[in-house]
């Protein structure tokens, strides 16, 4: 049995248990680190190359989330680990969220070194 890949959770620190990634991301199989927006940067260096990198952005947002999405796709683009937003207004409207496909199957296949 191979390892969990390991998937980076940057939320705002609000974890209520109708809103956690971690759970629907351990249902599907994955193991996840979750950091806040402040810590994203210092969990990612000390990380093994992530399979993906969600970020929770919450519904009253300043744009520090969008900026950090776009930095990280610059940054990880030539590793190629998805960096997907996931609008915390879609999750407090039950609107459901297919992990799954987003992350992509490549994620459950690939080994971790």
């Amino acid at each position: 049995m191979g390892a969990l890949q390991k998937v980076l959770v940057v939320d705002d620190g609000h974890r209520a248990v109708d809103r956690a990634l971690s759970a629907e991301l351990a249902e599907l199989g994955y193991a996840s680190v979750t950091a806040s927006l402040e810590a994203a940067d210092d969990v990612l260096a000390m990380m093994p190359r992530p399979a993906a990198v969600l970020l929770h952005v919450p519904p009253r947002e300043n744009g520090a989330f969008r900026m950090l999405a776009e930095r990280l796709r610059e940054q990880m683009r030539a590793a190629g680990v998805p960096v997907i937003v996931v609008d915390g207004a879609d999750i407090q409207s039950g609107s459901p969220i297919d992990l799954q496909s987003r992350i992509g199957t490549r994620v459950l296949n690939e080994p971790e070194f």
